[in-house]
C-alpha cells in the first residue's frame, strides 16, 4: 500500500494548520494511518537553528518533504501544513514524493484577512520593521500556479473546506481508505 501527502500552503494565518488538523482528525476516524507535520512546530525541532533566508526556508521545506516521503513510502498519509513560500521548493517536494501521491492545497486568504487574524502578532511586528523578511510583507509568497485544490478561507467556512477536501480525496481515489 502506497500512501499519499496532502501539502497545505498559504500565507501565515491563512488557516493551513487548522485545516490540516481537521483533515488529520477526519482521516483518523476513517482508520487512515496519518501523521500531521506542522511547519511551525518542526521549525523548532528538525530545523532548529535555521533562519528565514530563502536558502534556510527551502531547506526547512525539503526536510519536511523528506519526512512526508518516509510516511508515504510506508503506506501512510502525510498531512503537511507550512507556509512553504517558494514554488520551486514545493515542486521539489512534489517530484520527490511523486506527482500521483502529492496533493497541493492552496489555503487562500487575502493578506488583509491574514493580518486581521494574526494570532501571534507577527504581521504587526513585520509592518513596524521589527520582523524583517516576513512572508507576505517583506518577503514574497509565490502562490501555486496549478494547485490540486484551492480552499478560500475568506469565502467558505472551515467545515465547508474540509468537506470539499474530503470529496476531492474521494473523487481522486485516495478515500475510502482500504482497511
Amino acid at each position: 500500500m502506497v500512501g499519499f501527502c496532502v501539502w497545505f500552503t498559504g500565507l501565515p494565518a491563512s488557516g493551513k494548520t487548522t485545516h490540516a488538523q481537521l483533515l488529520a482528525q477526519s482521516l483518523k476516524r476513517q482508520s487512515c494511518p496519518v501523521e500531521l507535520f506542522d511547519g511551525d512546530r518542526l521549525r523548532q525541532e528538525i530545523s532548529r537553528g535555521l533562519g528565514f533566508s530563502k536558502q534556510d526556508r527551502d531547506l526547512h521545506v525539503q526536510r519536511v518533504g523528506e519526512l512526508a516521503l518516509e510516511r508515504v513510502r510506508a503506506g501512510q498519509v502525510a498531512v503537511c501544513a507550512l507556509v512553504s513560500p517558494y514554488r520551486v521548493a514545493r515542486d521539489h517536494c512534489r517530484a520527490m514524493i511523486g506527482t500521483d501521491r502529492f496533493i497541493e492545497v492552496f489555503v487562500q486568504a487575502p493578506l488583509s484577512e491574514c493580518e486581521r487574524r494574526d494570532p501571534k502578532g507577527l504581521y504587526a511586528k513585520a509592518r513596524s520593521g521589527k520582523l524583517p523578511g516576513f512572508t507576505g510583507i517583506s518577503d514574497p509568497y509565490e502562490p501555486p500556479l496549478a494547485p490540486d485544490l484551492v480552499l478560500d478561507t475568506a469565502v467558505c467556512s472551515i467545515q465547508e473546506n474540509v468537506q470539499r477536501l474530503d470529496s476531492y480525496l474521494t473523487h481522486q481515489g485516495f478515500l475510502p481508505w482500504p482497511h
